[in-house]
């Protein structure tokens, strides 16, 4: 057992400070950071308690859009009764992550950054090849069994899939996250891997997030989250979409599709060569069926995740249909 130092937060800034020191990480619902202790991955020297700070756990919606604190636990977000009319899609993505146990301690702030589910990233001691865990000692997830990892956003260094559903939604209706230094696109706030996967978000050391924000839109309030998976309960995307849709009086003319897709890619995709197919179209499951082509431009697979570059677009069309009427 590996021993370490233990702070109760009284306050964001004192949580920010020791967060700035090596070794520290932050304790909110823990399910991330005990697994990732349990698996050797995660090895704090001290462990920062920020559970009870105040003013950061409300959930609140207006007709702009909502706000919803760090703290808050993902079942509290799903369940909440005007999250559920004006984004659909956020709940969804959050009943249908996890089990019911988790979900009553995680809290959305954990659940964006959660980490990959790679098996050889979690698997310290079979693999000590993974730049995200020793960056420049190579990925040995490649050449490896590939079946979940990404075919979108990889790079020479990592081919990791990002595993959450949340940011998915996220993603698609343009988020905001706040730290306590600044506001983020959410877009821009997850990255890439390049020349650098272990550094998988835009936040620096001892950087804190303290909520989230969504701008309301028809699109959101007409949304849905489709999880395609290998088991209906307890298991991670193989692809999945957050999708918006607003049509035209017509009922036919597509006047804003909003897409993200998940399972697929090292970070949440938004996939916007798919909405801007639509947009001024005619919703037809010929224009449908081109359009979620589009999806995978630039998608390259390692033999056993070939799979996604089929599924994915498949799982974009029958989210759209079912907002559409069409399914």
């Amino acid at each position: 057992m590996r021993n370490f130092s233990y702070l109760r937060a009284t306050s964001t800034a004192e949580a920010a400070q020791a967060a700035q020191q090596a070794g520290a990480m932050l304790l909110a619902g823990g399910t991330t950071l005990l697994d990732l202790a349990k698996c050797g991955v995660g090895e704090p020297d001290t462990v920062i308690d920020i559970t009870h700070l105040s003013g950061m756990s409300g959930i609140t919606v207006t007709a702009d859009g909502a706000t919803i604190g760090a703290l808050a636990r993902m079942s509290e977000v799903a369940d909440h009764k005007d999250i559920l009319a004006a984004f659909p899609a956020v709940s969804e993505s959050l009943s249908l992550a996890a089990s019911a146990q988790l979900r009553n301690m995680a809290t959305v702030g954990g659940n964006l950054l959660q980490r990959t589910r790679c098996s050889y990233f979690r698997d310290p001691g079979a693999f000590p090849a993974c730049n995200k865990r020793n960056p420049g000692s190579g990925c040995s997830a490649i050449g490896g069994v590939t079946r979940n990892h990404a075919v979108l956003g990889t790079s020479e260094a990592c081919i990791a899939s990002y595993p959450g559903d949340l940011a998915v939604a996220l993603v698609a209706f343009d988020a905001v996250v706040e730290t306590d230094s600044r506001k983020v696109d959410i877009d821009d706030f997850f990255l890439v891997p390049g020349d650098t996967p272990n550094k998988e978000t835009v936040l620096q050391r001892g950087e804190i997030i303290t909520a989230i924000t969504i701008p309301a839109s028809p699109a959101a309030r007409n949304s849905t989250y489709l999880k395609v998976r290998d088991r209906q309960s307890y298991e991670f995307a193989a692809a999945s979409a957050a999708v918006g849709l607003e049509l035209e009086a017509d009922g036919r003319t597509v006047r804003d599709v909003r897409v993200a897709i998940g399972g697929v890619a090292t970070k949440p995709w938004r996939a916007r060569a798919v909405e801007q197919a639509l947009i001024g179209k005619a919703l037809t499951p010929e224009a449908l069926e081109k359009a979620s082509r589009l999806a995978m431009e630039g998608a390259a697979d390692h033999g056993g995740n070939h799979y996604k570059i089929e599924l994915a677009p498949r799982v974009i069309v029958r989210a759209i249909q079912k907002m559409g009427g069409l399914a």
